[in-house]
């Protein structure tokens, strides 16, 4: 509707305007952690000239914005900027570790080929074992669920829906997760790579008019985001982090 993006960008808008008053480094999340940053980072770097609608084809990095792990992701922020009581941090730290401790439980927990086993994995419509597994892997078949092998794992602990339905989530996307996360720490390295504030482009030697003229109006705070804005060329990057670092050996003699 339009809505939603308006509010994403009044909320983080006060949220940065009480860091500046209170004299603190504004909030910026980067395309990898939220929605809400591949919508502003759209509207800054991609000269926008109709209504944004923010899409999940917008976000390279979807897989990682889930709508079940948003609290994983934003928590931290929130309780550092002040917005998560005490009382509720406490809450999210413990499902984080649960999590995590029965993540590793479940890679230690061997299924054998019984005759138990096979049956159960014969109802569910999945192929029986033919070799001992972790439950881990036998989870990642997409016709079994956790909740579903309850009874051949009598060592089971008590745990909230919201913990194990994050576990199932995790080792069932795993492979899918783990090769974004090398996409993400590539990325992450671009956008590590600061831009130093009030760069004159044009006085820069080796870019392109168009693109002095895009970086000075867009005013890029990292490589990464420079990257992103439409009619730059990988030359203009490879001038511009060549500028970059005569001026950083400037400022350091």
């Amino acid at each position: 509707s339009g809505y939603e993006e308006a509010a994403e960008q009044g909320l983080l808008t006060g949220i940065n305007a009480v860091q500046l008053t209170l004299g603190k480094e504004p909030l910026i999340l980067d395309r990898s952690e939220a929605y809400i940053a591949v919508e502003i980072d759209d509207l800054v770097t991609k000269s926008v000239t109709e209504p944004y609608r923010l899409r999940t084809g917008l976000a390279e990095y979807r897989l990682l914005l889930r709508q079940d792990n948003a609290d994983l992701r934003l928590t931290p922020y929130g309780y550092k900027l002040g917005l998560i009581s005490e009382q509720r941090y406490k809450k999210f730290l413990k499902k984080k570790t649960l999590v995590e401790k029965e993540r590793e439980r479940l890679k230690e927990v061997i299924i054998h080929t019984t005759q138990k086993v096979n049956e159960l994995l014969n109802k569910l419509g999945t192929t029986p074992l033919s070799e001992a597994v972790t439950l881990a892997t036998l989870l990642t078949r997409p016709e079994v669920t956790y909740n579903q092998t309850a009874s051949i794992d009598p060592n089971r602990p008590e745990l909230p829906a919201e913990v194990t339905e994050q576990v199932e989530i995790q080792i069932k996307y795993a492979g899918y997760i783990k090769r974004q996360g090398i996409q993400v720490k590539r990325f992450k390295k671009l956008e590590n790579y600061k831009i130093p504030k009030d760069i004159d482009y044009f006085n820069m030697h080796g870019i392109s008019i168009e693109g002095k003229e895009r970086f000075s109006e867009v005013q890029p705070i990292s490589l990464g985001q420079a990257k992103r804005i439409p009619g730059i060329t990988p030359s203009d990057i490879a001038a511009l982090m060549i500028n970059i670092e005569k001026i950083k050996r400037v400022k350091r003699a």
